[in-house]
């Protein structure tokens, strides 16, 4: 297992606290929206700052949510697994999100879903019982975390209508424009995006074997180069527009 190096941030940690601080007011996360530059610092005092590897499980589901997490600079992700064991990609997190959201129930909850770090990554961490109190103290946060949810709910909506109204190649196109505004990185020729074939498929909720078949024909037409466990896109605008939006069976 994948283990994070964990710094403090309160009395013993002043020398980060003032740099984290400073990261933290430039990525002005949704949970602290309304809140004082004061009060963002007292929270930021209560944390922990972890650095973790690419790969690193955060939160397990079905653990029970102890701790609140905040990304502060890498790439990490939802997912869950089938029935069959697969593994199901569900939403990114991205410098500013917040995950371990559960930590903040009145009552002991479990993690619904699993987190990974995609990249090396940057994040802080409170204790259940730390981010409770601190929210109880500065109730906008708690009305943040609702906002948030019902962000999430609007993103499952969503998926859950292109689900059902687009074809496999609108689809697996979303998934791929969507990733390189929200993941992918400027590299020679497009923007590069770390995953695999299954991953994509798992994503779009299309077959691995039409993904390939996509991929590959998306490839002799110029709009990506395909790599071992990566892709370059060579310009999301076009491959979106490639693709006839229009109703279909799907896949």
């Amino acid at each position: 297992m994948l283990r994070c190096a964990t710094s403090e941030l309160g009395p013993r940690g002043d020398s980060q606290l003032s740099t984290v601080s400073l990261i933290v007011n430039e990525l002005q996360p949704s949970l602290f929206r309304g809140l004082e530059r004061s009060d963002i610092d007292f929270v930021v005092s209560a944390a922990v700052r972890r650095k973790c590897q690419r790969g690193a499980v955060l939160c397990t589901e079905g653990e029970v949510a102890d701790q609140l997490f905040m990304l502060l600079s890498g790439r990490a992700r939802y997912f869950t697994l089938s029935e069959d064991g697969r593994r199901v990609i569900l939403r990114w997190i991205l410098p500013g999100d917040i995950f371990g959201g559960m930590s903040l129930m009145h009552d002991p909850e479990a993690y619904l879903v699993n987190t990974e770090s995609v990249r090396d990554s940057e994040f802080l961490a409170w204790s259940r019982m730390d981010i409770r109190r601190i929210a109880l103290r500065h109730p906008r946060m708690l009305e943040n975390a609702l906002t948030m949810a019902s962000d999430y709910l609007k993103w499952y909506i969503t998926a859950h209508l292109a689900l059902t109204s687009q074809s496999a190649p609108q689809r697996l196109a979303r998934v791929l424009f969507n990733l390189t505004k929200d993941s992918g990185l400027p590299v020679e020729g497009g923007i590069g995006l770390d995953i695999t074939n299954e991953e994509l498929a798992d994503a779009a909720h299309i077959t691995r074997f039409s993904t390939s078949r996509l991929l590959g024909e998306w490839q002799r037409k110029g709009l990506l180069v395909k790599h071992r466990g990566k892709l370059v896109v060579t310009s999301p605008e076009r491959l979106l527009g490639h693709v006839p939006q229009r109703h279909a069976t799907a896949i």
